[in-house]
């Protein structure tokens, strides 16, 4: 319907809720449907086949509740189905429908960042494992070596709310460690997991103050605003009445009871 669809947001759990943020923020106006699949999450160690199957399946979800535009506001979905929904389901299907993901936007920026061109990428072992970063970046910029790290503990630290604790700074530094050993010249950190910002306090201790660590809400609301802008026969289809609906496949009152450290401040979801 003309003027009435919400833009979908999409992530396999609650990572999602920190670009949501910042899209929020930047775009007030806009109607929104958030959708975590917690019952299927982490998603960062399924194979292929089994990503690209849940999260097409979440996309058609928002479909139907009349999203026309959707954001992949997960890396691991990014990385390994968006390419495919875009390419072979949304043309045989979903013709005037759109899917947008986070590594793209990311990767058209990240020269802005780097002075030594030499840049480190922190993920889940999907993220790392698709090479979909360092493909990217070097197709936008070729001179910008990439090192990459897998972190495959932060993300269930996060979920258990454990990562600002004491007990896990043994794997924040480990991994942090590890990605600096590949190079002494990186200058820029990019948080390729939308739930790692929320490390960001002790992030800033580990790495040297030279280091840009770089989460990607702000960059990927900045994408989604020029969109629009370049999309007026999208932008015209999207409701502006400020609503904000969320949803879980999970259990809704766990899902609200974490949500909040994502998100800000307190919501309410339903069930899937």
């Amino acid at each position: 319907m003309q003027g009435k669809a919400p833009i979908g947001i999409f992530d396999s759990g609650y990572g999602g809720l920190t670009v949501f943020r910042s899209i929020a923020d930047q775009l007030p106006e806009y109607n929104y449907i958030y959708l975590g699949d917690n019952a299927r999450s982490p998603y960062g160690d399924h194979a292929f086949d089994t990503i690209y199957k849940y999260t097409l399946e979440c996309v058609e979800w928002l479909f139907a509740k009349g999203c026309h535009l959707v954001i992949l506001a997960c890396n691991t979905a990014s990385a390994k189905a968006l390419r495919t929904i875009q390419q072979r389901d949304l043309p045989a299907k979903y013709p005037d429908r759109r899917v947008l993901g986070v590594i793209r936007p990311t990767a058209e920026v990240i020269d802005q960042y780097t002075t030594t061109k030499q840049v480190g990428v922190m993920g889940t072992r999907g993220t790392v494992n698709s090479q979909s970063y360092l493909l990217e970046i070097n197709k936008f910029f070729p001179e910008i070596q990439v090192y990459q790290q897998s972190c495959p503990m932060w993300v269930p630290l996060i979920e258990n709310n454990e990562h600002l604790e004491p007990g896990a700074d043994f794997f924040i530094n480990e991994y942090c460690n590890q990605l600096l050993n590949q190079s002494t010249d990186i200058d820029c950190v990019l948080l390729a997991c939308t739930h790692y910002p929320l490390l960001m306090p002790k992030l800033k201790k580990v790495f040297p103050d030279h280091i840009n660590v770089l989460a990607q809400g702000e960059i990927v609301a900045n994408s989604l605003a020029d969109y629009l802008t370049r999309h007026p026969e999208i932008e015209a289809k999207l409701g502006k009445q400020g609503e904000r609906h969320f949803y879980t496949s999970g259990d809704p009152a766990a899902f609200d009871a974490h949500a909040s450290i994502f998100f800000g401040e307190a919501l309410k979801s339903g069930k899937m």
